[in-house]
């Protein structure tokens, strides 16, 4: 069960990722065409998940929808990880004052409500995916700083850092050989766990009208645009909240492994 649980997993990210590069294997019907003649019908053979108050179909925007809501999750882990990275490593390598003031900053940025911070942040940027991404990102920084700084306190004192700064290296040379490959790869697991956090956080913002913007096809604004005729037309916000549901629990799914690996 374990093994399947893992394949299955596996194969709706990987389905979620082939509808975000290639939408067009998957229909051939533009996301964005408005049928006034068709709109609110029930999914049938010809329209799966049925269309929208303006005729659009709703399976096509589903698929479409992928590109930017893995793209923005995809963004905002790629700033985490990278803000992260830059913070922890200076606070774990440099620690004394630098690493106070830097800790500091990390402690406020965790005491905020992170969904609350990703709005200011993206209020700051503008609307849009790209900067709900980065907001989303910048967020999470904090969780990765904390993680890779206590990853670089250990790496600091093991014996090949201690070897390389005895043979000359600089530290510049030191950091980017043996520190920071070595931190980062302990974040893998929890990489892939903002990802799906990412994924809640840019449909969220889109829900809320920060995210992506009509007529864009993004999944929470699906679910946003839906919910006036959620009594009478549950489909419109059924499929695609159905698929956030199962792309975060099948990257959890993948996280949990992982980090079972690594432990292993």
């Amino acid at each position: 069960m374990r093994r399947w649980s893992l394949v299955l997993a596996v194969a709706v990210v990987a389905l979620a990722v082939l509808w975000a590069t290639v939408p067009q294997l998957f229909t051939d019907v533009d996301p964005l065409a408005v049928n006034p003649a068709a709109k609110l019908r029930p999914p049938s053979g010809e329209h799966w998940f049925g269309t929208d108050q303006l005729g659009r179909d709703l399976y096509a925007r589903v698929v479409y929808g992928a590109r930017a809501s893995l793209t923005g999750s995809a963004l905002a882990v790629t700033v985490g990880v990278a803000v992260g990275s830059l913070l922890g490593v200076t606070a774990g390598w440099f620690a004394g004052f630098t690493d106070n003031v830097v800790m500091r900053v990390i402690d406020i940025l965790l005491s905020i409500p992170g969904f609350l911070l990703a709005i200011t942040f993206v209020v700051l940027l503008g609307f849009g995916v790209l900067q709900a991404g980065v907001a989303v990102g910048l967020t999470s920084a904090a969780t990765f700083a904390r993680l890779i700084r206590s990853e670089v306190l250990e790496a600091r004192t093991s014996n090949y850092v201690e070897a390389a700064i005895t043979s000359g290296a600089t530290t510049f040379a030191v950091l980017r050989r043996h520190v920071v490959p070595n931190s980062i790869a302990s974040t893998i697991s929890l990489i892939t766990v903002q990802f799906g956090i990412a994924i809640i956080w840019i449909a969220s913002l889109s829900f809320l009208g920060l995210g992506a913007q009509p007529p864009d096809p993004e999944w929470g604004r699906l679910v946003s645009d839906g919910r006036n005729y959620i009594a009478t037309r549950g489909w419109l916000t059924l499929w695609p909240g159905l698929t956030v549901v199962a792309v975060v629990l099948a990257t959890n799914h993948l996280a949990h492994h992982l980090s079972r690996r690594a432990s292993s």
